[in-house]
């Protein structure tokens, strides 16, 4: 197939487009940058703004499929920011798709979409988005979904797929960050300690995105007009795994404990005093860190084996090791 991969110097969407290539598809990313190293990998890359509807069109033109992983992501930030990247961007997107006659769209989504603060445990598809958000990322992302999901139809066949904390070597931001502030001491339990959470190895939410996007075959297929939440299928003990790869970096593990509702009430504070001063960066700290880090947040990998035949190809025992030979290479 012809591909064209949105975001695909990221971190996932990079992966997808090495197994795109793997398989002898002809790739096409648009970011907002240029990546020689992509071209270099033999796929072919248009530089442009998804926002821009023209540049957009321009990418779509040609297509078979476009699987569309851009989006701006984080915990902080303008909410215009977030809505063009993440609602104006994916409505060009999904425009494009029907007016250059593309059949297939798998969007990269994410489960922070569902979360309401509180634990989810085992939970399936039937997980309804919240009444509020306490960020911008899920608001929009939920809103890009459903544009996405509504769109399903005989013109356009459409899937979200919502890989949670993928991780893995080349990861610029989760693990790294993680990593640094427990170096210099900067980071607590929230909770307890024993919040168990999915984790997504950055090659099985590439594959998943792969199969996801050949079962796509009509609008009519078991997965069309439907979201999947996909990780490695393994749910961790968060801090303890937090700390097993601080253990192998030589880093002190994390011991210091705060409890979530001081988390909670710290990361309100800090949002008012950023959003009142109009401070650069973000807050050490915001409401919805806090509940991430206190709530286990795991998921039922049954609809997306079963609806497109979702397998995980890196055993995350195998994953690991991968990550810590790359953190101490780097």
């Amino acid at each position: 197939m012809k591909v064209l991969v949105t975001g695909g110097g990221g971190f996932l969407g990079r992966a997808i487009v090495e197994q795109l290539l793997d398989r002898g598809d002809d790739v096409t990313i648009i970011a907002r940058s240029d990546y020689p190293e992509i071209r270099a990998l033999g796929a072919k890359t248009v530089q442009g703004d998804l926002a821009d509807k023209d540049a957009c069109a321009k990418a779509v033109d040609g297509q078979d499929a476009v699987i569309h992983t851009a989006a701006k992501a984080g915990v902080w930030g303008k909410k215009e920011d977030y809505e063009r990247s993440n609602i104006e961007a994916t409505r060009n997107v999904l425009n494009a798709c029907f007016d250059k006659g593309v059949g297939r769209l798998v969007l990269t989504s994410t489960p922070s979409v569902t979360f309401d603060g509180t634990d989810a445990e085992g939970a399936g598809q039937d997980l309804p988005y919240p009444a509020t958000f306490l960020t911008h990322y899920p608001q929009t992302k939920a809103h890009a979904e459903k544009l996405v999901l509504t769109s399903n139809g005989p013109n356009l066949a459409t899937t979200a797929l919502r890989p949670h904390l993928i991780w893995g070597p080349r990861d610029p931001h989760l693990v790294p960050r993680v990593v640094e502030s427990a170096r210099k001491k900067k980071l607590k339990i929230v909770g307890d300690g024993r919040n168990r959470v999915d984790l997504t190895y950055v090659d099985n939410g590439a594959v998943a995105h792969l199969q996801a996007l050949d079962a796509l075959t009509s609008h009519e297929a078991p997965n069309a007009g439907k979201p999947y939440f996909i990780a490695d299928g393994e749910p961790v003990v968060l801090w303890e795994w937090i700390n097993t790869l601080l253990g192998r970096l030589d880093v002190p593990p994390v011991r210091g404990h705060v409890s979530p509702d001081v988390a909670y009430k710290a990361g309100a504070v800090l949002e008012l005093v950023y959003r009142t001063l109009r401070l650069s960066g973000e807050p050490r700290m915001t409401r919805f860190v806090a509940q991430q880090l206190s709530t286990s947040h795991w998921y039922d990998m049954e609809p997306a084996r079963r609806d497109f035949g979702y397998t995980p190809i890196v055993n995350p025992d195998d994953g690991f090791e991968r990550l810590v030979a790359w953190m101490k290479s780097v």
